[in-house]
């Protein structure tokens, strides 16, 4: 049974480039092994490694070819000048001088290589959690950062503004974990997730019997957060008459439960946030006047994930740790990827940029990601897939195990092919290639010419229904 390792073994000799790409390769976070020639053969023999890498200043023409056409479906790098060996699992060459746009290519070129004929789909229900720091060297997110420092000592009311996903409430608890406050607690409520009847209640607390379903006395957030802060998520969702009720508290550090008559005093500070516009919300008659300015004492606006995509490298490397943290496989990103994330508009901000890690995790662990891996709608560079070089005689030997595999039956129409090889001998070559194209041609009209269906019908991938039929000369018509 052949086995994967997750290693990266660097054939050849000691030296100081070899010792340099060993370096390297650990940096990118890869496991490095260095091995020497003549226990290659050992070593691989049950075992798949992530890539072999060949040093060819002490190996022959010869020994490279040897060394390939051994080892069919393992990847291999060259690490020097290819020359003229040639096989379809040499899939480039490391040249010098070293840098990562070109190793992390070369790397997922061998992660495509490796599972080309063995997918794996693992699966995860789990959701990545937003970060809990600031991250990014822009200068949006520096001005962020120093707002904080500067807001975070005073007990000012904070108003948090940004467009939904850019992260609100990791300023909110920043505010609250740099202040005075920060052995108190952090209570966050979403005004716009409460029904308008249960908010006065939620907030404020209420006494026994003061509604239908209050069998007991019950405290609200306020006095929850009692000693710390408390953070009011969307508070432009709030509706009218609990904007009046919420500017009494602000002004008075009084309120009182519903159904009690009896004044409780709070010491809460409040940091209030809001994806809409609340200036156009008051010239509509929509937000109350007098309650923007109590809370727009300190205002910090959040850049969107657009206006600050230098960070989205930073960002990555932030949100995949978390993942790794969870215990639940890390990924990583070639530079062509980073630059098609870039060149996205991130409607969804950085919570956009977490659930697209969260997914590519659950399909790529453990693995690189290039632009071609990364869903439709991100692919902003104009990269061609890369295909597996594959020979026509290994084609060839694929169709035959398709055709006689145990697992597999293809109707022959009658007549067509013979039913016992005659005394003249035939063409297999020729034969196979009318098996081909007559199942390619039944798969199209049985799929109404959609080659993508009709390559799952046939059990091949469509890139190489395209490629067989740009072979045989066919069009879906």
């Amino acid at each position: 049974m052949m086995h994967t390792d997750q290693r990266i073994l660097i054939v050849g000799n000691q030296s100081e480039r070899v010792n340099r790409l060993s370096c390297v390769f650990e940096f990118l976070g890869e496991q490095v092994e260095l091995l020497a020639v003549d226990k290659l053969e050992s070593r691989v023999s049950k075992t798949r490694f992530r890539a072999l890498v060949i040093a060819q200043e002490s190996q022959s023409k010869e020994l490279l070819q040897s060394i390939a056409t051994s080892l069919p479906w393992q990847p291999i790098l060259l690490l020097g000048q290819t020359g003229e060996v040639s096989a379809s699992n040499i899939l480039g060459c490391i040249e010098e001088p070293l840098n990562y746009p070109q190793l992390t290519e070369l790397l997922h070129f061998c992660q495509v290589f490796v599972h080309a004929k063995r997918p794996e789909v693992p699966t995860s229900g789990n959701q990545t959690k937003l970060f809990r720091s600031l991250v990014g060297r822009s200068e949006g997110i520096a001005h962020v950062r120093h707002l904080i420092n500067q807001v975070s000592p005073s007990d000012a009311t904070v108003l948090i503004l940004g467009q939904s996903g850019t992260g609100k409430e990791v300023v909110a608890r920043n505010i609250h974990y740099m202040s005075e406050r920060r052995s108190g607690p952090f209570i966050p409520v979403n005004c716009g997730a409460i029904p308008a009847e249960l908010l006065e209640s939620e907030l404020f607390g209420h006494e026994k019997g003061s509604f239908t379903g209050a069998i007991s006395a019950r405290k609200g957030r306020f006095e929850l957060a009692e000693g710390g802060t408390l953070f009011l998520d969307e508070i432009g969702d709030m509706p009218l008459q609990m904007q009046v009720k919420l500017l009494r508290v602000l002004q008075e550090r009084v309120f009182e439960r519903v159904g009690g008559s009896k004044p409780i005093s709070t010491n809460v500070r409040v940091v209030a946030a809001t994806h809409r516009n609340l200036e156009t919300m008051i010239a509509e008659g929509e937000f109350r006047e007098d309650l923007f300015y109590r809370l727009n004492v300190f205002p910090v606006e959040m850049p969107s994930l657009q206006e600050r995509c230098d960070d989205i490298p930073l960002l990555l490397q932030e949100l995949v740790s978390r993942v790794f943290n969870e215990g639940r496989g890390k990924v990583r990103f070639t530079q062509r990827a980073i630059e098609s994330l870039k060149e996205h508009c991130w409607s969804g901000n950085v919570r956009e940029l977490s659930n697209l890690v969260e997914r590519l995790t659950i399909l790529y662990p453990g693995g690189l990601v290039d632009v071609n891996d990364l869903p439709m709608k991100y692919r902003h560079i104009d990269v061609p897939e890369y295909q597996i070089q594959v020979s026509e005689e290994e084609l060839e030997r694929d169709a035959l195990a398709s055709i006689f595999s145990d697992d597999i039956e293809v109707d022959i129409p009658e007549g067509r092919f013979p039913s016992e090889l005659p005394p003249e001998g035939v063409n297999l070559k020729d034969l196979l290639a009318e098996l081909e194209i007559d199942m390619i041609r039944q798969a199209l009209d049985q799929q109404d010419n959609v080659v993508a269906r009709a390559a799952e019908m046939l059990g091949i991938r469509r890139t190489t229904l395209v490629e067989k039929m740009r072979k045989y000369g066919m069009s879906k018509e």
